[in-house]
């Protein structure tokens, strides 16, 4: 009769120990389950971030280049420029090889009145040279200060006028001699052999590219 209720008393503590294991397991496991998403829940867009300010990168400009002006060249006796034209004054004049007397004669000119470039001083001799190019040391008192030219254009026509539509008073052969007068951008008035007018500067050699006359 006791043993039968001892063996009573161990299966209901071993039930009632079953009963709390099986609770505690339910807890351990509830706590363990991932809780359940919300199916309300908004995928929340991420706030949008201000634009960078665009910089304007101004345009690379290039430096101006100034040329400077160069001053004309002056002649250290004279105090002319240079170069600058003259006229032969005599009807033959000797051309050294340079400033003096004791120098050889390279040329001699033969044309009274030809024109002539000076391009150097020194003491009383100019170097000059002609409308070919050639030249040497000439005595100043060979040279004159008048101002002429030479015809490079065959049949050039000289006009009353400095117009293309001018009358034309004569026509001049390559290679004469003519007095220069004035010179505007486009003529010079000229005379020869009893005739004067207007002639087109570029058919004309003993003028500076530019040059004005009154």
């Amino acid at each position: 009769m006791e043993m039968s209720l001892y063996g009573a008393r161990i299966a209901r503590s071993i039930a009632a120990c079953a009963v709390v294991l099986s609770f505690a397991s339910g807890a351990v496991a509830q706590q363990t389950r991932p809780p359940a998403r919300p199916t309300d829940l908004v995928e929340v867009a991420a706030a949008p971030q201000p634009e960078a300010p665009t910089l304007s990168v101004p345009e690379t400009v290039e430096p101006t280049v100034y040329t400077p002006v160069q001053p004309p060249t002056i002649g250290p006796e004279t105090n002319l420029p240079l170069p600058r034209y003259v006229s032969l004054k005599t009807d033959d004049g000797n051309v050294r090889r340079g400033p003096s007397l004791s120098h050889r004669i390279d040329w001699v000119f033969l044309r009274r009145d030809m024109p002539l470039q000076i391009t150097a001083e020194y003491g009383h001799w100019r170097r000059v040279v002609d409308r070919e190019g050639l030249g040497g040391w000439v005595h100043y008192a060979l040279l004159s200060g008048s101002r002429t030219v030479i015809v490079e254009r065959d049949m050039l026509p000289v006009r009353a006028r400095a117009d293309d539509t001018s009358p034309i008073t004569a026509e001049l052969e390559a290679g004469v001699i003519a007095r220069l007068g004035a010179c505007d951008p486009l003529y010079c008035r000229i005379s020869a052999g009893g005739y004067h007018g207007w002639a087109d500067r570029t058919a004309l050699w003993g003028l500076s590219p530019g040059e004005i006359r009154e």
